[in-house]
């Protein structure tokens, strides 16, 4: 059973996480923050893949939260607390064992957008890599449905998506791409139907660009949201993590 804390409270409002411990894994450990999936809408903590397998398998530490949903509070709001768990890491981290200098960031779809955009925005101490997995990458090129007023991302805004440019800048990762970003893995399903896999495509490609490590892995006959499929294997993530935190430097 994972260990359930609170990571932060926003105006009062408790937001807590679950904090998934390898047993007989020497300290302090690695450790990777999860971010659920959701539309940015629905979802919390416990909306992830089987992290305790991953967890004992990969020798990582493993920390999913609860962030604040559309329906609760708006861009940025999310992303707010994606640095307040990043900070939680850092601070409180220690004391259940963890490493600060030895951070990572995993999310998928909505949290793959949080995750990227987390880890691009701003600076993260101790935050060696980031997993990108079916992730919203620039609102504008995603689908037609997207500029709906009810659209996810418009949800997500606070606005329909055409009626607010700058806030849809500020709130795509592909706008913060820049040298001496963190090592990436993006994940997509080729047969994703809605995330389209040009999302990823440009996000590597502007990685890429800047002359940003990345690797863009594509996954035949695959759609959207494989990872919360707990039947599928984790290979490539626990390499992908293992060169990054736990190799020796």
């Amino acid at each position: 059973m994972p260990l359930t804390v609170r990571y932060s409270a926003p105006g009062g409002r408790p937001l807590l996480a679950d904090l998934y411990l390898p047993e007989g894994t020497a300290r302090p450990l690695p450790a990777v923050l999860y971010l659920h999936l959701g539309g940015w809408v629905r979802g919390d903590r416990r909306t992830c893949p089987d992290l305790a397998r991953f967890s004992v398998q990969s020798g990582l530490a493993m920390l999913s939260i609860d962030y604040r949903l559309s329906g609760e509070a708006i861009f940025p709001a999310a992303l707010d607390d994606v640095f307040a768990a990043l900070d939680w890491l850092r601070s409180d981290g220690p004391a259940h064992g963890l490493d600060p200098e030895r951070l990572g960031i995993w999310g998928a779809s909505a949290g793959g957008h949080l995750a990227a955009l987390a880890a691009l925005s701003r600076p993260q101490p101790g935050l060696r890599c980031v997993v990108a997995a079916y992730a919203p990458i620039d609102f504008y090129q995603m689908t037609e449905r997207s500029f709906a007023p009810d659209s996810y991302e418009s949800r997500f805004l606070g606005a329909p998506i055409r009626q607010v440019p700058e806030l849809v800048a500020r709130a795509n990762p592909v706008t913060y791409v820049r040298p001496g970003a963190p090592p990436f893995l993006i994940v997509h399903g080729r047969e994703d139907r809605l995330v389209p896999l040009r999302q990823s495509e440009l996000l590597y490609e502007a990685l890429r660009a800047h002359g940003n490590p990345v690797t863009l892995s594509v996954i035949d006959g695959l759609g959207h949201a494989f990872f919360e499929d707990n039947h599928f294997e984790f290979e490539s993530l626990e390499a992908f993590f293992h060169v990054n935190l736990r190799a020796e430097p």
